[in-house]
């Protein structure tokens, strides 16, 4: 049962807000003022707050940040009077999760609570990742509750103790290489070196020699012996990023190294044991590139003892929202900034392709919030750099902001228009948050009619 703490020195609002909660299923604690909800806080934990802005010597405010200093996944919802509407965005800014204004309805509170817990529920699901599950696993970055991640977080926690090789397959930007670490990580060679290299970076003349040494005087510029990459990975593991780029003649130097475990360095002819475990990873079709005489067969068997096929974004996105708050958490603090997504934006996210996969969308998440102007980050904060707003003619594809500025604007016209300038009834209509419909009208400087 979650626990919700109502603070307020008016005992009727006090009571009739308790009674409503308890009503809805809710465990419910009452403080008669500011300065006993700052120590009742202090002495338990709660998922959600709500409390009076105006209460004597100790305010709403001051109990708002007490809340996000100690407790800062517990979501706050402030009270405040008709006409006192800025101290509600005051509010806001310090991190108080939304308001009501008073008087409200029982179903406009519980519509605010229900979404104030939901966003901590879903905090609280990216911390268990980010702490426990992760410190156990040592899973880093790898966020999803999807049945298809469930899936690949079982599968590395059977296959990581092993020494099987491992193939990973998937499109550009699904994790492959978070994948491969994780494996690593959980597994025996954990403590030895993980090496990794990008087979298309290097230029097929290159690739050989950087993967097995030369000796001095091998080819011209090589003045001194190299030790390879792989033979830095003694004793751990070394990952092929994009395995199907190499040439058929490469493979089949791969292929003896997998079955004889020994490199010979270039311009030598003595074998040095290397005990590495091998794990390969390719966006392509192995199977068709076979078909195609592009990729050795025997090769694809060997690597393909233990498989990992990684689901791209657009299959499995109920990992929208939980992606969406562990990049805004990790860019707001490499930026140093505090700054939320409205309720629209988890929309158009959900309702994106993402072709980049998890790279495209940790993308944008910084770049949106290494941009956003204020404290909010809108729909129109999520336009890629190339595609700046211009002034569209017909026929022509427009820019997004353009496009959902046009839209919102009609939409939120004619809402106003049905509920007679009632702010509350038209939220309810376009089945948005008074406080989002607010900060919609005042951004786009819509009047409600009078």
């Amino acid at each position: 049962m979650e626990r919700i703490l109502v603070v307020d020195d008016q005992r009727n609002m006090r009571t009739t807000l308790a009674i409503m909660l308890r009503s809805a299923g809710y465990e419910v604690d009452e403080a008669e003022d500011g300065e006993s909800g700052v120590e009742t806080v202090g002495k338990d934990s709660y998922d959600l707050v709500i409390t009076d802005l105006r209460m004597g010597a100790t305010s709403g405010m001051d109990v708002l940040r007490a809340v996000k200093k100690g407790f800062a996944l517990t979501e706050v919802i402030v009270m405040t009077a008709y006409g006192t509407i800025e101290s509600a965005v005051e509010a806001m800014r310090l991190g108080a999760h939304d308001y009501l204004q008073k008087p409200f309805t029982e179903q406009e509170l519980l519509m605010k609570v229900d979404r104030a817990l939901a966003k901590r529920r879903l905090a609280g699901q990216v911390q268990l990742l980010a702490s426990e599950f992760k410190e156990k696993y040592r899973f880093e970055n790898i966020i999803g509750r999807s049945e298809a991640i469930r899936a690949v977080l079982g599968r590395i926690v059977r296959v990581a103790p092993t020494d099987a090789t491992v193939l990973i397959t998937g499109e550009s930007g699904t994790g492959k290489e978070l994948v491969a670490k994780a494996v690593h990580a959980n597994s025996s060679r954990a403590d030895a070196a993980f090496v990794p290299v990008n087979c298309a970076a290097i230029t097929e003349t290159l690739l050989e020699s950087e993967l097995f040494g030369h000796a001095k005087g091998a080819f011209t510029g090589a003045v001194t012996a190299r030790k390879g990459l792989f033979e830095e990975a003694q004793g751990g593991t070394f990952f092929f990023d994009e395995i199907a780029e190499t040439s058929m003649a490469f493979q089949a130097k791969l292929l003896r190294l997998l079955e004889s475990h020994e490199v010979r360095r270039v311009g030598e002819n003595n074998p040095i044991k290397v005990d590495a475990r091998i794990i390969a990873a390719t966006n392509k079709d192995l199977r068709e590139a076979v078909a195609a005489k592009q990729f050795r067969e025997d090769l694809y068997y060997r690597l393909n003892v233990a498989r990992f096929i990684l689901p791209p974004l657009r299959e499995r996105k109920e990992d929208i929202p939980l992606l969406l708050e562990f990049f805004l958490g990790k860019y707001n603090k490499k930026h140093n900034k505090n700054v939320r997504f409205t309720d629209d934006v988890y929309e158009v996210l959900m309702k994106q392709d993402f072709p980049g996969n998890v790279r495209e969308f940790e993308n944008l998440i910084e770049q949106a919030v290494a941009l956003a102007p204020g404290d909010y980050i809108m729909v129109e904060d999520l336009v890629p750099l190339d595609q700046p707003p211009s002034a569209p003619t017909h026929g022509e594809p427009r820019a997004l902001a353009a496009v959902v500025e046009v839209a919102e604007r009609s939409a939120i016209e004619a809402a106003l228009g049905e509920s007679d300038g009632n702010r509350e009834k038209a939220a309810e209509i376009l089945e948005i948050s008074a406080t989002t419909l607010w900060r919609k009208m005042n951004r786009l400087r819509i009047e409600a009619p009078k």
